[in-house]
């Protein structure tokens, strides 16, 4: 309570929320009891799908000698790349979505998750990040909440970290 300036209450939620605990709350109405699990179940559908993405960009890793030869470079092995699961995420703007977006429901959860990009005037999808060393950011519960991506050149941005989504708040990570 004393570390966050809040409540008896605000604290209790805080800390379930983070631990993934339910807390029975008897002034909520049914509506806002079943909306309430909508959102968590979309939460944990948006964990999934950034866990997927992580799988993807290792995979891709694996494929691309020119992003194992810089991680080399850069003094990082294999085992500990596989250690903390840095992936990479290819140059194209549509390998992600190639990759795990198989119907629409899939799209929508990865602009959700901040992988991917609408842009409204061509009416297109695109991978926010692309040429990049991805490291995954795991929430407390050991989740991928978001990633961390470094260009492998001089193009700019140089760093480029998820955008803040329903799980990943860039304050609130470690």
């Amino acid at each position: 309570m004393e570390f966050s300036g809040m409540g008896f209450v605000d604290a209790i939620k805080d800390l379930a929320q983070a631990a993934g605990m339910p807390v029975p709350d008897d002034e909520r109405t049914p509506q806002e009891r079943a909306r309430d699990a909508q959102v968590q179940e979309r939460r944990k559908t948006i964990y999934e799908v950034l866990e997927q993405a992580a799988s993807a960009y290792v995979g891709f890793l694996k494929k691309t000698t020119s992003a194992q030869d810089y991680l080399k470079g850069r003094g990082l092995d294999g085992k500990t790349a596989k250690d903390y699961g840095v992936g990479f995420a290819a140059p194209g703007w549509d390998n992600l979505l190639k990759a795990l977006a198989q119907n629409d429901e899939d799209k929508h959860l990865l602009i959700e998750g901040g992988m991917l990009i609408h842009h409204e005037q061509d009416k297109k999808l695109y991978a926010r990040f692309r040429h990049r060393i991805m490291f995954p950011i795991r929430d407390t519960r050991g989740r991928v909440s978001g990633f961390g991506g470094r260009v492998l050149g001089d193009d700019k941005p140089k760093y480029l970290n998820s955008p803040e989504t329903p799980v990943f708040h860039k304050g609130q990570e470690l």
